[in-house]
Formats: C-alpha cells, structure tokens, sequence
C-alpha cells in the first residue's frame, strides 16, 4: 500500500439520519415486492410474461449503476456531489411509482405492456440514483474503523422497520380493508403512503450528508482532478480482490434475498403453508426488539473483531436458524403458531424466527460499510478515491445476479400450475406447494449463505488491515 488516508469521524446522528436514505429508497423496494400482484391481477399481465419483465427490469438496474456511479465521481457541484442524485432520485421514484399504479391498467389493449415497461425503466433511473449514494455516500460520512460498523447497525434497524411496517401495513391492515390483491383502491393507497413516508426518510439524509457532502471529504488525493473512465471498472476487478471477493458473496446473498423475501413466497408461507398471512406483518413487531438486541451484539463484534469476522459468523447464525426452520416446517403443523394460544410451537418458531431476522439483518446489511473498505483500500493501492464508481460495480453485478430471483420464482411456480394467477392467501395446502415454499424460504437461502461462507476466506480486509490503511 503506498497511500494512507486521513481519518474522518462523524457525529452519530449524521451516520442516523443518512442512513434514511437506505430506507427510503428499501420502502420503495418493499412496495414494488407486490408489483407482481398488481400487473397479474388488476392490469392483467401473466405470471410468466410479468417474471421476465421484472427480471430484465432487475438487470436493467445493474446496467443503469455504472453508469449513475460514473457521473457522481465527475460530480462536484455547488450543491455537492450525493445530495443532488438524493433528491432527483427521489421525485423520479415518486412520480414514477405514481403514474404506475395509478394508470397502468387504464391504458388499453396491446399498448399496455410497453406502457409498463416504460414507467417501470423510469422508476428504475429514478431507485439507481438514490441508491448509488446508499453505497458511495457512506464513504464520506466516516473511515473510523469504529464508527463504520455503526452504518450497519442504523441501516439494519431502519431497514427491518421499514420492511416490518410494510408487512404489517399490507398483511394487517390493507387486506383487512379490502379483502385481497386484486383492489386497484389497495395498491393507490399503498403508494402514497410510500410517498410520503420515504420523502421524509430522503429529506433526513440529505440533512445528515450536508456538512461532509464538501470536496475536502471527497478529494482527498489533492487538488489533482480524478479522471475516471469506463475502463476503470475492469481495471478495478483485475486488481482489487476484496472488491471482487464481496460481490459475489453479497450477490449470492442477494439472488437467495429476492427468492425468500419474494411477496409470492411471503404468502406462500404465512398464507397458505401457516394459513395465518396477517402473522406476517404482526411478526415483525414482535420479534422487532429482539432483532435490535441481535444487531447491537453483532455490531459489538464487529467493532472489536472487524466487520469480515462479524459476516462470517452472521452468516453461520443463518444457516443454523434457516436449517431449524425447514426442520420445522417440515415435521411439525405450523397452524397450530398463534399469538393468542400460546404453545412449544409457537414459542420455538419464535425464537428461532426472531434469530434468523436478527442474522440476516446483519449479513445483508454489512456489505455497505464493507464497500467503504474497499473503496479506501483501492486509493491505498491505485491513488484513485471513487466511491461512484466502487458502489456502482458492486450493484451492477450484485443485480444483475440477483435478477434472476424473481424470474426463477416466477417460472418454477409456472412449472408448478401456477402459469395464469399467483398463489393467493387461503390456497389449500397441496405437497407440491408444500415442497416448493420450504425450497425458496430454505433451501435457496441456505446455498447461498454456504456460497458467502467460502468465498469469505478469500477476503483479505479483516480487521488488521483495515486499519493499516489509516494515518492518525
């Protein structure tokens, strides 16, 4: 390493409230999860026409990244380089996810698919924008080998509370309103209240990056400007392993995310294999102070041990949780779970349930601030500090691997019976159905935390040289 970095720190509330942005842009994320819903079942789109679109829509994301990532590092206005792609992020996923729910099956005949390709690309532009910051913008906010796995711990709280929300607001209180999916009334008032709830979150983070959205946070090679091309990217993977070496993991993670967090598999467990889908939503608040207790430990690890040492041992925490949960929903009658009747069921499915949130809450969100290490580890070994363009490799091919997911999901279900209309609440149980929910909650989760397990030990910035690559 021939380059050293100087360290920054940063009040904690600043490390909060830009963390908000990362939960914005999840809310969104956690809306469009019943996109499939809404195109099946209100525009009239098929299961398997729908499972390509958000595929190609999912690798058209990873495309827009470079891209994105490219134009921050060139970046540096008067309004700085992350708070304007923040705020222009944010209107266009407004806008965008307005115009989509609110119009999409009011077009007619054959114009109605490209319509929604469309509005869907612009949604896209608009979530690349806000999130290449998610992952370049917390490069400035602190280096402090401390203070970094506190992104982590704020990302991990809002996002499960975020998603929580969602599930609870949707489960709970949106099918209790209307009944089922298939209620134009259900998806409008779903969006504006995403609307208004991530403006706020976007509006905080923009508060938090202010005072270190200033060249003297991002410049930090000196006043010789930064010439980044395209070619960057590859020089950047030929050279830079630990980069390369966390793509993959966190892209296997993510493709075994996007299969289990999927809202068709989501119903598929709590409102067909567990014939109780409000338990979806209630879950989250009960086990919500728990999973905080879980975070804060793993956060404590980090600090004294480093964040690879914290990933690894999360990620194994996972694999016994999930591994324990097949087991169950396997051998045991998940019905007989309930809030009201309390029974060795319910308490083991709780317990185990509240570890596995708290194990992924971390493994899927310790990637952020190990972006961070890598990008500072590249200026140490190339003299170039590019966290657009850092954070915007990791996302293209972190999507465009976990692109698949949704597909897969689609297409397995179609091969299942399932090629015309999603699996809805209240389905019976069949052992086919049975087999294919235990095989997307469990199985695929698993191999892919087996996958970050290995390619883990080829991951060099442990704690030790993390901190080398910082003068006092």
């Amino acid at each position: 390493m021939n380059n050293t970095i100087s360290e920054n720190k940063a009040h904690l509330w600043q490390i909060a409230f830009f963390s908000l942005n990362n939960t914005s842009t999840n809310l969104y994320l956690a809306m469009m999860g019943y996109v499939s819903y809404y195109a099946n079942g209100i525009a009239g789109l098929g299961v398997v026409l729908i499972s390509f679109i958000l595929t190609g829509m999912r690798v058209f994301d990873g495309i827009t990244d470079p891209v994105i990532g490219y134009v921050i590092d060139r970046t540096n206005g008067r309004f700085g380089k992350f708070r304007p792609f923040m705020i222009m992020g944010y209107i266009i996923l407004a806008v965008s996810s307005l115009l989509l729910y609110f119009t999409t099956h009011l077009v007619s005949g054959w114009i109605r698919v490209p319509y929604f390709i469309g509005i869907y690309s612009l949604y896209i532009i608009g979530y690349t924008f806000q999130t290449a910051v998610v992952k370049s913008g917390q490069s400035v906010i602190t280096n402090d080998a401390k203070q970094r796995p506190m992104i982590t711990f704020f990302d991990s709280t809002f996002i499960m509370l975020a998603h929580g929300f969602t599930a609870f607001y949707v489960s709970v209180y949106l099918i209790g309103k209307y009944g089922n999916f298939n209620s134009v009334s259900l998806f409008k008032e779903f969006v504006i209240t995403v609307v208004i709830i991530s403006g706020i979150c976007t509006c905080l983070a923009v508060v938090g990056i202010w005072q270190k959205d200033r060249p003297e946070f991002f410049n930090i090679s000196g006043d010789r400007e930064e010439r980044i091309h395209f070619r960057d990217y590859g020089a950047i993977l030929k050279h830079n392993k630990p980069i390369r070496m966390l793509v993959i993991a966190a892209a296997s993670n993510k493709f075994a995310a996007m299969v289990y967090g999927n809202a068709t598999v989501i119903v598929m467990f709590y409102g067909i294999l567990m014939n109780n889908y409000p338990l979806a939503g209630i879950i989250g608040i009960i086990v919500g102070i728990p999973n905080l207790g879980i975070i804060f430990l793993g956060i404590t690890y980090a600090k004294k041990y480093g964040q690879k040492k914290a990933m690894i041992a999360a990620t194994w925490g996972c694999i016994f949780s999930q591994s324990v949960l097949m087991f169950m929903m396997i051998f045991t009658d998940l019905t007989k779970v309930s809030i009201y009747h309390i029974n060795f069921i319910t308490i083991a499915f709780f317990l185990t349930f509240t570890l596995l949130n708290g194990f992924k809450s971390i493994t899927n969100n310790m990637v952020v601030p190990m972006i961070a290490d890598c990008t500072d580890y590249e200026y140490t070994i190339s003299g170039h500090f590019v966290p657009g363009l850092m954070g915007a490799l990791f996302s293209f091919i972190d999507k465009s691997f976990s692109a698949f997911g949704t597909g897969f999901v689609g297409i397995a279900l179609s091969f299942a019976g399932y090629s015309k209309v999603f699996p809805q609440v209240g389905d019976a149980l069949t052992p086919q159905l049975k087999f294919m929910t235990v095989f997307f909650y469990c199985v695929i989760p698993i191999a892919g935390w087996l996958v970050t397990i290995i390619i883990m030990k080829f991951y060099r910035l442990d704690k030790n040289t993390v901190q080398s690559m910082y003068s006092k």
